[in-house]
């Protein structure tokens, strides 16, 4: 076991299986050691037969089960026993509803502590957002009404020039954002899974010793990304402006953002691996290739999910305030009236800023607690996680927690 109670080392339970059928290591036993009352000797779980009702001359047989309370989805007083809940998921293998309810469920429970981190990491990207925008991103240049086609490419040249000015410094932002949030909140939602209490001094004492780890694995995934994507476009852009260049560019684009989005999934759990397993980087990317195996398309899916509602969260937030700040700032909202390029002043910047301040203290939990807790679910049904969760947070039936300096793997 590592540090952290319930987080079991890597290799403790093979990670190779398929699903939640993997066969658990330990039946749960109650708090003197002994065996509880649902023994392997039982059928399986779903085909619990009820006790049997001793009669005048004989137990009687039992009779049978009225529908709907077999072996189903909503199994009854015979079915099999609830999972134990000691926190904000129940700890089985969870459906996509759970997985989302789990991160609000984190957001709510700890809230103080969630939007301390949130609040002040968006606040502090948000006003660099700002001055970029404000000093470093370039006029944008004049638009004419009617562009000739060498006009019209001129213009978009030096838009796309102007857009990819401003964001070197966006994607650092964003970077700088994203790692401290999944370093804090990683450690927020691995302990409200456990139904413990954390604090910010907390979060930030365990977090620290692997910040330079998630620091090279934050910088890494990006440049990966970039590297996929640069491949797969100067082979179209060398050949210049000639049609068979645009295709080909266009082709290779296509290709490596496959390639980026099948790499991007398969390593989506390496952060949680880091700060949990107190892994090294290569050692968590090749744990979360690990876990995603057999799962990419889930995972995918889940992630893409995840994705669109908290796009949909922004917008909600956002509209809003851009809409004030249009009203507010005149001279943008006037050059877009106008057909010309919109300068937008300190009024629009500062009234947008506080809508993704709000809106990004929202979603950063949100998205942080789903990436969480789908590494959880896949090491419940590898590894049988849920045993050790269950222990560590002191459910009773499962056996005495391990000390934290217990480092025996488990079978």
């Amino acid at each position: 076991m590592n540090d952290t109670p319930g987080w079991a080392s890597p290799g403790s339970s093979p990670s190779d299986g398929k699903g939640a059928d993997v066969p658990r290591p330990a039946e749960p036993s109650d708090a003197s050691g002994a065996p509880s009352k649902w023994s392997k000797d039982q059928p399986p779980a779903g085909q619990w037969s009820p006790p049997t009702v001793p009669g005048p001359s004989g137990p009687v047989p039992p009779r049978a089960p009225a529908p709907g309370w077999g072996g189903g989805p909503h199994q009854g007083a015979w079915g099999r026993p609830p999972a134990a809940k000691p926190g904000v998921i129940p700890l089985r293998p969870l459906g996509v509803g759970e997985i989302l309810d789990g991160a609000v469920s984190t957001l709510r429970a700890h809230w103080r502590t969630v939007l301390g981190i949130t609040l002040a990491v968006s606040v502090v990207t948000q006003i660099g957002d700002i001055l970029v925008q404000r000093y470093l991103v370039p006029t944008p240049p004049p638009l004419s009404a009617d562009p000739t086609p060498e006009e019209a490419l001129r213009q978009s040249m030096e838009s796309l020039e102007s857009s990819l000015v401003s964001l070197g410094p966006t994607t650092l932002l964003t970077l700088i954002g994203t790692f401290v949030t999944t370093a804090l909140l990683t450690i927020v939602i691995s302990r409200a899974v456990l139904g413990r209490p954390v604090t910010l001094a907390d979060a930030w004492r365990e977090a620290r010793p692997r910040l330079p780890q998630l620091l090279g694995l934050t910088l890494l995934l990006p440049l990966l990304s970039a590297t996929v994507m640069a491949v797969g476009l100067v082979p179209g852009l060398l050949l210049g402006g000639t049609p068979a260049g645009a295709m080909l560019t266009v082709l290779g684009g296509l290709a490596a953002l496959v390639v980026m989005v099948w790499l991007l999934i398969r390593f989506s759990l390496s952060y949680s691996a880091l700060m949990l397993e107190r892994q090294g980087v290569m050692a968590s990317l090749r744990r979360s290739a690990k876990l995603v195996q057999g799962a990419w398309w889930r995972v995918f899916g889940i992630m893409a999910l995840t994705t669109l509602l908290m796009f949909l969260i922004s917008m909600i937030i956002a509209i809003p305030f851009t809409l004030i700040a249009f009203l507010v700032d005149g001279t943008g909202l006037g050059g877009l009236f106008t057909g010309t390029a919109p300068e937008f002043g300190w009024p629009f910047l500062i009234i947008t800023g506080i809508g993704a301040v709000i809106a990004s203290s929202i979603t950063y939990p949100i998205s942080s607690g789903v990436s969480v807790l789908l590494y959880i679910d896949q090491r419940i049904r590898r590894e049988a996680l849920d045993l050790e969760l269950a222990r560590a947070a002191g459910v009773p039936g499962y056996g005495s927690s391990p000390s934290p300096g217990d480092t025996t793997p488990r079978s």
